[in-house]
């Protein structure tokens, strides 16, 4: 039954209407009307399109986490009001309790957290030094692991990660 549904609802797409489409677009911004969210390493790239996109599609408020500030300003500029940018680096425990200190302020509890916040520098094989691996290690490894579980006190039953 769900491929005839499925079948059904690609062919009701390609001959919808364009005032159709609108309305079906409209719908669909409402995806995450009343939610909050936190996205790590939001301030560019993938980060930045996704806070775009989830007040795009409804999000009451996203909480931003970056590690430079100026970068972080400007994107928080760009989304506006419902964004709040909060500087820090995710492998620094004490960043992570700020970022979630101000999501407590806020006073609601989170839909979802977006553990987006990353590093890929390249390097020959032979050439990593500790220092090198030690850059990613945090940021990959215990940057993601520590804002999802500080962020988990904070999530709504059903909240996605």
């Amino acid at each position: 039954m769900s491929t005839a549904i499925d079948i059904n609802s690609s062919n009701a797409l390609s001959h919808a209407t364009p005032k159709t489409d609108v309305l079906m677009q409209r719908a669909s911004f409402k995806k995450l009307a009343g939610k909050v969210g936190v996205i790590t390493g939001g301030s560019t790239g993938m980060g930045l399109a996704t806070a775009k996109r989830f007040v795009l599609e409804g999000m009451d408020h996203v909480f931003i986490a970056g590690r430079r500030v100026d970068v972080l300003d400007t994107t928080v500029a760009k989304i506006g009001d419902k964004a709040t940018g909060i500087p820090g680096d995710v492998a620094n425990l004490n960043d992570l309790d700020r970022l979630y200190e101000s999501v407590k302020r806020y006073g609601r509890r989170l839909d979802v957290i977006f553990a987006n916040a990353g590093i890929a520098l390249q390097a020959p094989f032979g050439n990593v030094d500790e220092k090198f691996f030690d850059l990613h290690f945090d940021a990959n490894v215990k940057g993601l692991f520590f804002s999802v579980q500080k962020g988990l006190p904070f999530l709504n039953d059903g909240g996605s990660i």
